[in-house]
């Protein structure tokens, strides 16, 4: 029995070794400038979407061309930064996002062709178990803990 292979890759450990590091360089230079938010607050504060991100940004070209509307009481410096700092790192978590979905979906497929092929291997130390070859048999025992299926365990007879 054969079984369908998506993915056939070897990524050499340089690779992930470069790629975790410029990562962590990635994290490191920005780590200065980004602030996290709690549960709490990111559920409460008033957020930018795509709509009103071209909101901000009309705005701010109609601050440079009819200052005279600008409140007394807001901080136009402060605007400006906080437009540039989000017209500045959307581009940045738009490709972490994509960079996350795709090694997110590789992973998924080659955990999937892993988990099937395990128990391909699992399957087979059952039947060499049960067909009473010796050396099956611890392998099987010690698998079998991780393959037990949850929730179809057999009621006691109350009859």
């Amino acid at each position: 029995m054969s079984t369908k292979n998506q993915i056939s890759v070897e990524i050499p450990l340089a690779v992930i070794a470069e790629v975790n590091q410029k990562l962590q360089d990635c994290r490191t230079l920005l780590a200065p400038y980004l602030q996290g938010l709690t549960k709490e607050e990111k559920e409460s504060i008033f957020k930018m979407g795509d709509k009103t991100v071209a909101t901000v940004q009309k705005v701010k070209s109609y601050m440079e061309t009819n200052p005279e509307f600008i409140p007394n009481y807001m901080d136009k410096v402060e605007f400006l930064k906080d437009e540039a700092v989000v017209t500045s790192l959307t581009p940045l978590g738009n490709l972490v996002t994509q960079l996350s979905s795709d090694i997110e979906d590789t992973v998924t497929i080659a955990g999937s062709e892993a988990l099937v092929a395990a128990l391909l291997y699992y399957g087979t130390t059952k039947e060499a178990s049960d067909k009473g070859v010796a050396t099956a048999k611890p392998i099987y025992e010690d698998l079998s803990k991780r393959f037990t299926k949850k929730g179809n365990k057999k009621k006691p007879d109350t009859a």
